[in-house]
């Protein structure tokens, strides 16, 4: 499974003229505007918005530790983009595949606004994955 999941990463970033590292770039800003005000700027469950939240934001750097050292690659895209939800404040998480795809240019044709929401819920996956304890 992760063999797999890792030549799905380096296609899409092939696909989308992008490096591993600037994919990596991406997803840091990305979780900075994103992600931090819940999860925190270390991704520890201690953002700003955490104290309003009436479920507790989880420790993101602890996700390949609960999942026997493998980070699930696959799992954090899925909530990413929305196909699996998950309850925070009194609600779903934000579904950021329906944002990034609602804020994407309108080049490379019809497919163009669903590759760039795709490419920047993987580059978010793989920040989220370089910064796991």
């Amino acid at each position: 499974m992760k063999t797999f999941t890792i030549v799905k990463v380096i296609a899409m970033t092939s696909a989308l003229g992008v490096t591993a590292a600037q994919a990596q770039d991406l997803g840091a800003q990305l979780y900075a505007d994103y992600c931090a005000a819940c999860h925190g700027a270390s991704g520890k469950g201690d953002g700003d918005m955490a104290n309003v939240m009436t479920i507790p934001s989880p420790n993101l750097t602890l996700l390949a530790k609960a999942n026997d050292g493998s980070f699930p690659m696959l799992q954090v895209i899925h909530v990413i983009d929305g196909r699996t939800g998950v309850r925070a404040h009194g609600g779903t998480m934000p579904v950021f595949g329906k944002v990034f795809q609602t804020e994407a240019g309108g080049g490379n044709g019809d497919y163009g606004p669903v590759l760039e929401s795709r490419g920047r819920v993987l580059s978010l996956a793989m920040y989220l994955e370089s910064i796991q304890q």
